[in-house]
């Protein structure tokens, strides 16, 4: 088995940030500082170069960043070879996804799934689809689920989920308007949004230029890149409005928190995928995890 350090390195490479690889791997940002120091003794090298918050890689980071890679691209494909002797399955599985799905998709479907597959190591990385798709060209993760318009001709593309896009306010006394908005009336509001590379950013982006609506013309009061961050904000914002999943706020319109606004001749409908490398066959693992994916969405 690959050295663990390496793993770690890779988190910290891939985030140039040890806070976020210390999440991802759920150990504490001293530990990541101890792992890094160990392998920068054990090369005689630095691998990072640190300017206050910023983290860089050094030129031997970036060579052993090449070879840790190669290190646990032969390591999965041995796993696989090795348990697929007697069809086990087994090996390790990175998902990505993008925030809602990681947040409120994928999560209820993991640990059927790790019941039915315990030998499989499973880790979910989150972050927006551009991010997503980034982590697949350069081999971080071996299968992507996003959401959004924007298509990248190197990764191939499979629909998984129908969703919607709706605006949302904080829960008021007489509750949603008792007919639609005019998009005209609901664009005046503050609006607090997605931040830039997000596929729900993307959806709402594209369905207002059908209205020749362009962001630049909105008053936006803020960017956010998480939709748990977009509903506090909403919650204490009274006059904003925002754009949101309807997976993300089934509890909050059932707890009285949040409500829908709908408006008129705006549809955000929107699609999940899994995506993946285009022209290359997904591992044993992913592919278990796709059908299951498949499986249980198609009986929801």
């Amino acid at each position: 088995m690959p050295d663990f350090r390496l793993r770690v390195f890779q988190s910290v490479a891939r985030h140039l940030s040890f806070t976020k690889a210390a999440q991802e791997l759920f150990i504490t940002q001293p530990a990541i500082t101890k792992h890094i120091r160990e392998l920068e003794r054990s090369y005689a090298q630095r691998l990072f170069e640190r300017r206050g918050n910023r983290v860089t890689l050094t030129e031997a980071g970036r060579l052993l960043l090449t070879h840790a890679d190669a290190v646990e691209s032969l390591h999965q494909q041995l796993t696989d070879q090795l348990h697929g002797l007697h069809a086990e399955a087994a090996g390790r599985l990175r998902l990505g996804a993008s925030t809602t799905l990681a947040q409120y998709v994928l999560p209820p479907i993991l640990p059927g799934f790790q019941a039915r597959f315990p030998h499989i190591e499973l880790t979910l990385y989150n972050g927006n689809s551009e991010q997503i798709a980034e982590s697949l060209l350069h081999g971080h993760i071996d299968l992507g689920f996003v959401e959004g318009q924007v298509k990248n001709r190197d990764l191939h593309y499979e629909p998984l989920l129908d969703d919607e896009l709706v605006a949302v306010r904080r829960a008021t006394p007489a509750g949603p308007p008792p007919a639609p908005l005019p998009l005209i009336e609901a664009l005046r509001h503050p609006l607090v949004l997605r931040e830039r590379g997000s596929g729900t950013l993307e959806v709402l982006e594209f369905a207002l230029r059908t209205h020749k609506v362009k962001l630049s013309d909105l008053k936006v009061a803020l960017y956010l890149d998480n939709t748990e961050a977009i509903k506090s904000y909403l919650e204490a914002a009274a006059d904003c409005l925002g754009f949101v999943s309807k997976q993300a706020l089934k509890k909050d319109i059932e707890a009285g928190r949040l409500e829908i606004v709908p408006v008129q001749n705006l549809t955000l409908a929107r699609q999940f995928e899994a995506v993946w490398l285009q022209g290359q066959p997904l591992a044993a693992p992913a592919r278990r995890f796709l059908l299951y994916a498949q499986q249980a969405f198609s009986q929801s």
